[in-house]
C-alpha cells in the first residue's frame, strides 16, 4: 500500500516539473521577443565573438567559461549596458580564439617517445 502512494508522489512531482519546465521555456519565447537596447557596437562584438566560438566547437575545443560570457554579453545588450556586453563579449572571443590556437598547438605537437 505505501509502494503505491510513493509511487503517485513520484509520477506527480515529475509531472510538475514537466509542466513547470514547459511553462519557463514558454515564457523565455515570449521575453526575447521584446525588443533589445544594445548599440552596433554591442552587436557586433556579440556575432564576433559567437562566430569565434562556433569555431572552437568545430574542433571540440572550446573552454569551460566562454559560452558563459556570451550569454552574460548578450543578457547586458539586453538591458541597455553596452559597455558591458562589449567588454563581455571581446573576452567569449578572446577565449574562443584562444582555443582554437592551443588546439592546434596541441595537434601539431608530437607526443610519442
Amino acid at each position: 500500500m505505501k509502494t503505491r502512494s510513493h509511487v503517485k508522489l513520484f509520477i506527480s512531482a515529475i509531472l510538475s516539473l514537466l509542466l513547470i519546465n514547459g511553462c519557463a521555456d514558454l515564457a523565455s519565447t515570449i521575453s526575447t521577443g521584446s525588443a533589445s537596447k544594445a548599440s552596433p557596437e554591442a552587436t557586433a562584438a556579440i556575432a564576433s565573438a559567437g562566430s569565434a566560438i562556433k569555431a572552437a566547437k568545430a574542433n571540440n575545443w572550446i573552454w569551460r567559461d566562454t559560452e558563459k560570457f556570451l550569454k552574460q554579453a548578450k543578457a547586458a545588450a539586453d538591458k541597455g549596458d553596452n559597455a558591458a556586453a562589449v567588454k563581455l563579449a571581446k573576452k567569449a572571443k578572446f577565449q574562443a580564439e584562444t582555443a582554437v590556437g592551443q588546439y592546434k598547438l596541441e595537434k601539431g605537437t608530437p607526443r610519442g617517445l
